[in-house]
């Protein structure tokens, strides 16, 4: 049913054309343009959830793929030998969707569309900030579905500028800062990409383009094209001396570290990987909830897929060689949040703090080089911003109420709230890992992953999580149970408009709890190749 519609570019570019569209709406018709934004944020939704259904593992995502050429450059002739009739610079417009890729993609849909709907409490420049929020959500999808590498910087990029303002204008207090901090280094993660990337296409980029007159030398972002010739490198010798002539440079081991690295650093800032770190506490503190649940829930995720998928199979071998230090740093990641959740005063710094230490978890699962360990990591991120975007939910239920996060001066609210406290229970059940619960599922498999090779670390990582235990009780029996200050006493439960997004979150981290197979069988065959890899480089 899929076959002749380009499902791909329609889920990317349709919250685009929303945007576009509301730009023509007059700005005092604000129930039109919250209208507007939520159908061009669910008709994405809707079209990842036939892309999940049609998807079938064992042939991969193939048939799911669109390319066109969008810029081509002609470069020196003289770079020609043996026939070949010319040579372009090239980049394409190439979108494409896997077993790894595909599970975030669905979570964009899902997140975004909840938090369209909280929304709900934004009070000034509906139709700015609406335009915004579409604008990032081209951005995310087409960072999750770019297999070239101009192409993923382009989309990265776009997610930058509306997040800025989407911090800047609409936060708290702090918004101003929060916002500049949040600019400042993810600008330097994504300066710090592009010259990896560069590094990449200067070296790896050459092809060949069969035409009705004989064949073209092609240099592109082509990630497909960069990934065969690291992985066959003598075809890419043999291009080289034969009939480019010295037109390439040669990646030799060091640029390789130094890609990987910079790679690394690139995507670590994203995560965040500690001590890159400070700017995601005041996003999380400082941008308004509906913003933080796509921050939280979305963009984190974008360092992840970054790592795993330029990271982990673009460069195996680097990968095995600091397998440890990503694990210590990943322990480091659990720990470090876990304790400095546990003293926290106000929940918002809690839940930041959480966000930190459930994204070690998630390089745990990277370092395992294990397919379980893989998996996990996939799992462990749809589950965490399912459970992160629902919390902050909440946050922004709770903070319209109350005008305040403090743990101290809230207390008793399941007296007059018992719903929303009840969801909030749920939400932190999840988040320490209860069995039953998405949240346990992707801690199990992340540490079962790194258990084999790493006991000792897997033992820290463990009893790191514990700390959960403490914060999230802590936090939540401080919020719903106790006495109730009078301002508190008389408090209105969630509305419809946002109740029905928490039951929707909710029911997806039971199902997804209980029925793990229904993510993990979609994941089954996505990382088959990259582990022959990394086993190969362990029994060399």
């Amino acid at each position: 049913m899929l076959d002749n519609i380009p499902i791909l570019s329609l889920i990317t570019f349709i919250p685009l054309l929303g945007a576009l569209l509301i730009l023509f709406f007059p700005s005092q018709r604000n129930g039109l343009i919250r209208i507007a934004a939520i159908i061009f944020t669910v008709i994405p939704l809707a079209l990842t959830i036939l892309l999940f259904a049609a998807y079938q593992p064992q042939a991969g995502g193939g048939k799911f793929t669109e390319q066109a050429t969008w810029l081509s450059i002609p470069l020196n002739k003289e770079l020609l030998n043996n026939g070949f009739q010319s040579s372009k610079l090239v980049f394409d417009f190439h979108l494409a969707v896997d077993g790894i890729s595909l599970p975030l993609v669905l979570l964009t849909g899902i997140i975004s569309t909840m938090a369209v709907l909280a929304s709900v409490h934004i009070r000034k420049r509906w139709k700015t900030y609406y335009v915004l929020f579409l604008l990032l959500l081209t951005g995310i999808y087409g960072v999750f579905l770019a297999r070239d590498l101009i192409l993923f910087f382009i989309f990265f990029e776009m997610t930058l500028i509306p997040m800025f303002f989407l911090i800047g204008i609409w936060g708290y207090y702090g918004k101003e800062k929060a916002a500049t901090r949040f600019l400042i280094y993810n600008g330097l993660g994504s300066a710090v990409m592009l010259l990896a990337f560069l590094m990449l296409i200067a070296t790896l980029g050459f092809g060949t383009n069969l035409t009705e007159t004989g064949a073209d030398i092609v240099i592109s972002g082509n990630y497909d094209t960069i990934l065969q010739n690291l992985s066959d490198p003598n075809a890419l010798a043999n291009l080289t001396a034969d009939q480019v002539g010295n037109a390439q440079f040669v990646l030799n081991d060091s640029m390789r570290w130094g890609a990987f690295i910079l790679l690394l650093i690139a995507f670590g800032i994203k995560i965040p990987i500690f001590p890159f770190h400070t700017w995601m506490l005041r996003v999380h503190t400082e941008a308004p909830p509906a913003v933080v649940m796509i921050h939280s829930g979305i963009l984190l995720k974008m360092g992840v897929y970054g790592l795993i998928r330029f990271g982990a199979f673009l460069f195996p071998e680097q990968l095995h060689s600091w397998a440890t230090i990503i694990a210590i740093l990943g322990v480091i990641n659990i720990v470090y949040g876990a304790i400095l959740a546990c003293i926290q005063t106000e929940f918002k710094l809690v839940l930041a703090y959480s966000s930190i230490s459930h994204m070690g978890i998630v390089l745990l699962g990277i370092a395992s080089l294990e397919e379980v360990g893989f998996q996990g990591a996939i799992y462990q991120s749809v589950s965490h911003g399912l459970i992160s975007a629902l919390l902050f939910l909440i946050v922004g239920s709770l903070y319209e109420r109350t005008n305040t996060t403090e743990l101290s001066e809230l207390g008793g609210l399941a007296k007059s709230m018992p719903f929303m406290s009840g969801i909030l229970l749920l939400g932190g059940l999840a988040s320490l890992g209860l069995p039953g619960l998405s949240g346990f599922i992707g801690e199990f498999l992340s540490f079962l992953g790194l258990f084999g090779s790493m006991k000792w670390i897997t033992a820290v990582g463990v009893l790191g999580i514990l700390f959960a235990a403490i914060y999230v009780l802590r936090s939540i029996l401080k919020i719903t149970y106790g006495p109730v200050a009078d301002k508190f006493a008389n408090l209105k439960d969630a509305r419809f408009i946002e109740a029905l997004p928490m039951v929707a979150l909710a029911a997806l981290i039971i199902l997804l709890g209980v029925y793990p197979s229904l993510l993990t069988s979609v994941m089954e065959y996505g990382f088959s190749g990259l582990v022959e890899q990394l086993q190969s480089g362990m029994g060399g």
